[in-house]
C-alpha cells in the first residue's frame, strides 16, 4: 500500500536538477514484535529498525538528496520521528509521511481492505473477511502494547472489513498521493516506500 503511494506521488512530479524522482523498494523487515503471536511474523525490533532508516538515509543521500518515507505502519511512528530526526542533524534532507485516516480503524478493517479492493482486488478475499476488536485505533493502543494482537484479536484483524467499498479506498490513495506530491518542496529525486496508518498531516519534517 506504502509503494502504491509512493509510485503514485512520484508519477505526480517533474524532474528536476536531481532528476526524475525514484521509488524505491519497500523494505523487507521490520518491526512488528506485537504480532509475534501469529506463525511466520519477523520482526527486527525498534534498534533494528532505527538502524536500517539510518542506513538507507546516509547511504543514499549522496545521490539521492531529498528521501521521503511512506509509513503505512502505525508502530513505526516513534522510530521514524527519532531515525529521521536525528539524520537531519547530521545535515541530512530526510522526511516521512503517513498513511493516515481519520476515524479509519486499525488494521484489515474497513479502510485498508478499501484501499485494496482498489489497488490489487486479486488479493482481497471478501468471503473470509471477518471483524475483529472494532474499537478506536487510540483506545485499542494501551491493550495492544500490554498483550499483542493475538491476545486482543485472534484474527488480527482490528476493525470491521464486512462492506468495504472500493470508491472509498480510491478516495483514501487519490488523497494520500496528492498530499505527498504537494508536500515535497521543489524536486523529490526519491521517495523511499518505506514500511507497512500514522497519525500527522502532510509530510512530516
Amino acid at each position: 500500500m506504502s509503494h502504491a503511494v509512493a509510485q503514485g506521488a512520484a508519477d505526480c512530479l517533474p524532474g528536476g536538477p536531481a532528476g526524475l524522482p525514484l521509488v524505491a523498494p519497500a523494505p523487507v523487515y521490520g518491526a512488528s514484535g506485537e504480532q509475534v503471536g501469529f506463525p511466520g511474523t519477523v520482526s527486527i525490533g525498534h534498534e533494528g529498525l532505527l538502524g536500517v532508516l539510518a542506513e538507507l538515509v546516509r547511504l543514499r543521500a549522496p545521490w539521492a538528496g531529498r528521501i521521503v518515507f511512506v509509513n503505512g505502519h502505525g508502530g513505526y511512528v516513534t522510530a521514524l520521528d527519532t531515525a529521521l530526526g536525528q539524520r537531519r542533524g547530521e545535515g541530512h534532507d530526510a522526511a516521512w509521511t503517513g498513511c493516515d485516516v481519520p476515524g479509519g480503524d486499525a488494521h484489515a478493517g474497513r479502510t485498508e481492505t478499501s484501499v485494496m479492493l482498489h489497488l490489487a482486488p486479486d488479493q482481497v478475499l471478501l468471503d473470509a473477511a471477518v471483524a475483529g476488536d472494532t474499537r478506536p485505533p487510540a483506545v485499542l493502543l494501551p491493550d495492544l502494547m500490554a498483550r499483542r494482537v493475538r491476545a486482543v484479536s485472534p484474527s488480527g484483524v482490528l476493525g470491521d472489513p464486512s462492506g468495504a467499498p472500493l470508491e472509498e479506498g480510491a478516495g483514501c490513495w487519490t488523497r494520500w498521493c496528492r498530499r505527498l506530491s504537494a508536500g515535497s518542496p521543489g524536486v523529490l529525486p526519491t521517495v523511499e516506500a518505506a514500511l507497512d496508518p500514522a497519525p500527522g498531516p502532510g509530510v512530516r519534517p
